[in-house]
């Protein structure tokens, strides 16, 4: 898998134990608040855009390339990724119980632990040593028990799986991003630059996302203003109005993961494209609080890695995307 020191992959019950996949959601939200969450969301509108990058310091075996035409008809999009106060409310409504809850662990930056919870981390990722697997790390436990939500309310829901993104956006009447959706909307409107800005990280001098700042994993001086997350409206946003595309957190996307299926010229890859029929991980975008140019610069728009289903970390979250209602064609 792509990028393992970007998302390790979370691999199931720490025991061996054999757990069965979620059921799927039964309860929606009010058709009011699901109409409401619909006028919410950004229009992005249809139209060929240059997918791809070709970036020097790209990961070619990510398959970033090659650069292409695109065609996506019109769809909506949120402006922010999921708070964490907007996943408690699907999680009252439906009693949904997230993979790391029923797995009872999840993946933690080192540094980040809570101190409460340092006797709770039981092995590390190999190659990716400040990845610490913490017993009882969840959403609502961002950095291990003894850390709650509540204070980052306003902040992106971490710890959850691709499988629980999918279903708060059904519960919300809503839908994952295709990757193609995900990209357009990300640049903004702007082509084959490599930030949703532009093409410089440092406008005028100015922090525009929230990565690693200093030297990584050892030191981060926070000149960005963040150690972890940071809420999701911080930073100004691209010109479609969407914040933090470029890190803050990974974005989930529907699509199944392949570094080859799109460099074939075929309709199914430029027009709306979906990816490929089946795999065994799914795309994540955007980047996170942890990505620095020395080691992993996928906080540039083109880059792409991916991750399992059913895995979480500390950096993963998720935005809904929607069809346009049939009266908006």
């Amino acid at each position: 898998m792509s990028g393992a020191c970007c998302a390790p992959a979370s691999g199931g019950d720490r025991d061996g134990r054999e757990i069965p996949e979620p059921s799927a959601v039964r309860l929606q939200a009010p058709e009011r608040d699901r109409a409401q969450g619909l006028r919410a969301m950004l229009r992005i509108p249809g139209g060929t855009f240059s997918m791809g990058g070709d970036d020097a310091d790209a990961f070619p075996e990510d398959g970033e390339g090659p650069v292409r035409a695109v065609r996506l008809s019109p769809f909506l999009i949120d402006a922010t990724a999921v708070t964490n106060r907007q996943f408690a409310a699907f999680v009252r409504a439906s009693g949904y119980r997230t993979d790391a809850e029923r797995y009872g662990w999840s993946y933690v930056f080192y540094a980040l632990v809570h101190p409460g919870a340092r006797h709770l981390v039981r092995d590390k990722v190999a190659q990716a040593p400040w990845w610490l697997a913490v017993e009882g790390a969840c959403w609502q436990a961002p950095y291990g028990p003894g850390s709650s939500w509540i204070e980052l309310s306003n902040h992106p829901v971490v710890h959850v799986s691709w499988r629980d993104a999918s279903a708060y956006a059904a519960w919300a009447g809503k839908r994952l991003p295709t990757e193609a959706e995900w990209e357009r909307a990300a640049r903004g409107g702007l082509e084959r630059s490599r930030f949703p800005w532009g093409d410089e990280l440092l406008p005028r001098g100015q922090h525009r996302c929230n990565i690693w700042q200093g030297r990584f994993p050892q030191v981060n001086t926070g000149e960005d203003g963040y150690l972890g997350t940071a809420p999701v409206k911080t930073y100004r946003p691209n010109n479609f109005g969407l914040y933090n595309t470029s890190g803050n957190v990974w974005e989930w996307c529907s699509d199944w993961w392949s570094t080859t299926w799109h460099t074939a010229d075929r309709p199914e890859t430029r027009q709306d494209p979906a990816g490929p029929p089946a795999g065994e991980a799914k795309v994540i975008r955007g980047g996170s609080y942890l990505c620095h140019a020395s080691y992993c610069n996928r906080y540039r728009v083109a880059a792409r890695t991916s991750n399992t289903p059913d895995s979480s970390t500390g950096h993963m979250g998720f935005r809904c995307a929607a069809d346009l209602p049939r009266t908006g064609r």
